[in-house]
């Protein structure tokens, strides 16, 4: 008799997911929107954002003439011609320099005052001049650590001390470069899928309530918890076919190439489902007494700003304030990126990341047991 019972159940389940699944694979163009907007947004940002800044225009006032201010200017051109942060614009007055920096035309003027290398020669507070147009911060911030590290450079000496009494920092770095492309792919990733719940899950979810298909399995044997269950089910296989599609378009692109790798492959792909999950089930929550087919459009341009902005996908969640932070607590953006980011920049196995596919699978165990309380027969 129990036997009976669960192959019934699992046939009424399947039936429902083979429905959404049908009905997911004729809207190619759904799948492609899904895809698109992810991967776009990963391209643009991460190569608008995650950029050196190069070939920003400086202009140098030389004042002095002497040797230590050519010592100044031949810096500032070696820094042209190999890091080539900016490119060295020689002026004749402070004026015109001012002028040109006011006006936009160069992004800050470095000032060699008169008499400069007399006073570096009498050690009598030396100083170099620096006018910067700060209504660019990332511009400005480029220019100001640039001269900050040539002026560290001149304030060594050429020798060294046998026994130097400076504490020094020798800073080793973990892991190689990781370019912003690569930052950006965890919530990229993410992103896929939660579109993909949005379209495939939410708007599906209205569109069926209105046209009555629940009403039609619900005069069926199919239960309610099994209706919620199976569009759950459907909704998170659609969802991770999206992600695992951009994972592996979006390694290739940020060349990413432990993603490939058999076992951490395996890895993303749970840390994928259970992200999926988590999405639909929070997805048919919300949208679960909602009739109004408008309504989930504009709820759906809040929580996207609401869940994925804030969840350390494009600034880190450290950086947040403490009110701000304490809502990605309750985010699965929050877990989800975290997993991605420790599986794919940090080449970690699925051990450390166990923690948030924990918080993800309670998230969506909670989030399905609303959702089924909240479904209601609207005849």
């Amino acid at each position: 008799m129990l036997e009976e019972r669960t192959s019934n159940f699992m046939q009424r389940i399947l039936a429902i997911i083979e429905r959404e699944m049908r009905r997911y694979l004729r809207s190619p163009a759904l799948i492609f929107i899904a895809l698109v907007l992810p991967l776009g947004q990963l391209i643009i940002l991460g190569n608008s954002f995650g950029g050196k800044v190069e070939g920003v225009r400086l202009a140098v006032v030389d004042l002095d003439h002497g040797p230590e201010a050519r010592r100044v200017r031949e810096a500032l051109q070696s820094v042209e011609s190999t890091a080539k942060t900016f490119q060295v614009d020689l002026y004749q007055t402070e004026g015109e320099a001012l002028r040109d920096v006011r006006s936009g035309r160069v992004k800050g003027a470095v000032i060699i005052p008169p008499e400069f290398s007399r006073l570096v020669y009498s050690e009598n507070r030396p100083r170099l001049g620096l006018l910067l147009d700060n209504t660019d911060a990332f511009i400005s911030s480029a220019i100001s650590q640039s001269l900050s590290g040539l002026v560290t450079a001149f304030n060594n000496p050429s020798v060294e001390p046998r026994l130097p009494k400076q504490i020094a920092l020798e800073q080793v770095e973990l892991f190689p470069y990781v370019p912003y492309l690569q930052y950006m792919l965890p919530g990229a990733i993410t992103l896929a899928m939660f579109v993909s719940v949005m379209i495939g899950g939410g708007m599906a979810y209205i569109d069926d309530k209105s046209r009555g298909v629940h009403e039609a399995y619900l005069v069926t044997p199919i239960t309610k918890f099994e209706l919620v269950l199976a569009m759950n089910i459907a909704g998170t296989l659609k969802a991770a076919a999206g992600g695992l599609s951009l994972m592996v378009l979006g390694s290739l692109i940020a060349g990413v190439g432990t993603t490939f790798q058999p076992l951490h492959f395996l890895s993303l792909s749970v840390l994928i489902l259970f992200t999926s999950f988590a999405f639909m089930t929070m997805m048919s929550a919300i949208v679960a007494r909602i009739n109004n087919p408008m309504i989930p459009r504009a709820i759906f341009g809040v929580l996207n700003t609401l869940l994925y902005f804030p969840s350390g996908a494009i600034y880190p969640v450290e950086a947040l304030p403490w009110w701000l932070r304490a809502i990605t607590r309750f985010d699965p953006f929050t877990y989800a990126i975290d997993g991605f980011r420790g599986l794919l920049l940090r080449g970690t196995s699925i051990g450390p990341v166990l923690d948030d596919i924990a918080c993800l699978a309670v998230f969506g165990a909670l989030m399905l047991w609303i959702n089924t309380l909240m479904f209601k027969r609207t005849l």
